[in-house]
């Protein structure tokens, strides 16, 4: 592996605090989405107004007529909402002059669709559902570490989501209010996804490059087999060996960068899992040969990155 430019670094620790500062941003303009209106009273009582909150599915609920009360609550609303917007607003122009720098000091170097697959599923909250792990969990770690894995360490072309089972019913509400399939989520990103016909838990798009949806073995009231959704088309997820493990592991987060600047949020394995299950993966005799060395490889990569740069982690 090789340390990152002191230039490059400097930029990457600057653009990570914009991006987070607009993560916050985003929460906060989150809770004053939709907005409050004043709504005439009924024909008996023509001269009475009641305070009403909609929401962005366009819901409305009365917050009670007008009084001192529900004025001071109206005024409060508008003046959050307004600062929420501006302060939204002035980091998206923050971000697109970091995405020049980053690019310009190459910053980054994850393909840029894994960086907008990410940012989806973040914008439709489907994310909190999912975990990466496999190979471009290395990604996450890389960019914590201020160092950059060898080329043959991170060579991939798919990506593993570890989806949690055990959270189906808040997963099916979630996706129910932003798109019909899983499957369509993934081509609001890039509408050539398909489903594979011989592995119902893989979508591939034009280029070859495939998404890969696991969970853990079934257990207790596990529904089996299960698609993400009720559409014919969407994914069978696969039931994985170990998955439980990795659902059990603390969960490691970072900002990477793609190659075109644009930055996402990854969530992860902690390193250490990550180690011990590569460990694990490459002395399985049923996995092919090269990709058994693959894993240990990784494995090796990634103890040494703990062991030098994110010593803290190392810690149990």
């Amino acid at each position: 592996m090789l340390e990152r430019p002191a230039d490059a670094m400097r930029q990457y620790i600057d653009a990570v605090s914009t991006f987070e500062a607009y993560e916050e941003a985003l929460a906060e303009a989150a809770k004053v989405r939709g907005g409050m209106y004043w709504h005439k009273g009924p024909a008996s009582a023509p001269g009475e107004a009641y305070l009403v909150r909609t929401s962005a599915s366009g819901s409305e609920k009365s917050l009670g007529p007008r009084s001192p009360e529900t004025e001071a609550i109206y005024a409060s609303f508008r003046e959050r909402k307004e600062l929420a917007e501006q302060r939204l607003a002035g980091l998206k122009a923050a971000l697109v002059k970091h995405k020049r720098m980053n690019r310009a000091l190459r910053v980054g170097r994850v393909a840029p669709l894994i960086v907008e697959i990410l940012n989806r599923l973040a914008a439709t909250s489907l994310g909190e559902h999912f975990r990466v792990v496999g190979t471009h969990a290395l990604y996450a770690y890389e960019s914590a570490a201020g160092v950059t894995f060898d080329d043959d360490a991170v060579a991939t072309r798919d990506i593993d989501l570890l989806w949690d089972v055990r959270k189906r019913v808040a997963f099916a509400t979630a996706l129910s209010q932003v798109d019909s399939s899983m499957l369509g989520v993934l081509r609001k990103v890039d509408p050539t996804f398909r489903i594979r016909n011989s592995q119902r838990y893989t979508a591939v798009n034009q280029d070859g490059f495939e998404v890969d949806i696991i969970r853990r073995e079934q257990i207790a009231d596990d529904p089996h087999p299960i698609r993400l959704s009720d559409d014919d088309e969407d994914f069978w997820v696969a039931q994985a060996p170990r998955a439980q493990v990795l659902l059990d592991s603390p969960q490691f987060s970072a900002v990477i960068v793609a190659t075109n600047g644009d930055m996402a949020r990854m969530n992860t394995l902690e390193p250490r899992t990550f180690i011990r299950f590569k460990q694990w993966m490459s002395t399985r005799p049923e996995r092919d040969p090269l990709k058994r060395r693959r894993d240990a490889l990784q494995a090796m990569a990634v103890e040494e990155v703990l062991q030098e740069y994110l010593p803290h982690l190392a810690k149990d």
